[in-house]
């Protein structure tokens, strides 16, 4: 595959320039490349879990040089979407400090009466007291809004479930349709290439999930490198009918198609 004609890079963080606590080899040289040959990059991550200056500050501890604009998280895209809708009463079922994104946006004081409620990996937070909770606000009137609604994530002990079975649980039990805000929504994609000043054919996705990095980058005109590293899996791969324009070892290898 020839990639003559991109100009810039969507790339996702966990599982392709890093897993757990450790970075892929040879990640941090590819983005020096991606850099010194003149190509933009913006990290589209799914983490919901930490706000972005802990992201950045977490890359830079890695090694990586990626400044807190070049991070595109779902917490961000919620924000601008209560913004346009000009509600700002939320519950907030994450965990982390990702709250801190929303500090003067959104307001929750406990009570089931609010908007949204807004889901995103809340690790040991998922409750029955904390599913209830946003069971009763979406009976009450709130809409439902998914960060994400990936299954599964590639933590250090292993594969974890990640914040989509609980929002089809939500879902199924309340009869609502979630609002996805993070990957693979278009709108998440659309956001990150309005940002970088490109079109969608000069942008190529690399990403380790063929679902949401890949499938969600093909329905906003995006191209998609899928690695092997991360969460791939190639029994998955070999099942599913999204189709990436190519799949690499790892991030090192896109000077390969360059």
């Amino acid at each position: 595959m020839d990639l003559g004609d991109v100009k810039g890079f969507l790339i996702d963080l966990d599982g392709v320039l890093y897993t757990g606590d450790t970075a892929i080899p040879g990640a941090l040289e590819a983005l020096s490349f991606l850099t010194e040959e003149g190509y933009l990059f913006r990290c589209v991550s799914n983490s919901t879990r930490k706000c972005r200056a802990t992201i950045a500050a977490r890359l830079g501890q890695l090694g990586f040089d990626i400044p807190e604009r070049a991070i595109f998280t779902p917490p961000l895209a919620a924000i601008r979407f209560m913004q346009e809708t000009g509600k700002h009463r939320a519950y907030l079922l994450t965990t982390g400090d990702v709250d801190r994104d929303f500090e003067g946006t959104c307001t929750d004081d406990g009570s089931t009466a609010v908007d949204y409620v807004i889901v995103g990996d809340a690790g040991d937070k998922v409750t029955y007291a904390s599913m209830n909770h946003a069971f009763r606000c979406l009976m009450g009137g709130a809409d439902l809004i998914a960060l994400e609604k990936d299954r599964y994530w590639m933590a250090p002990d292993g594969l974890s479930l990640s914040a989509g079975p609980f929002v089809t649980a939500l879902e199924s039990a309340t009869g609502k349709t979630a609002t996805i805000i993070g990957k693979p929504a278009k709108a998440f994609f659309e956001l990150a290439l309005h940002d970088m000043g490109l079109a969608a054919q000069e942008v190529v996705m690399i990403g380790d999930d063929i679902q949401t990095d890949i499938g969600g980058a093909q329905g906003a005109g995006i191209r998609g490198v899928l690695v092997r590293t991360g969460k791939f899996r190639k029994d998955v791969c070999e099942k599913s009918t999204i189709l990436p324009a190519a799949i690499i070892n790892s991030i090192c290898d896109i000077g390969t198609l360059l």
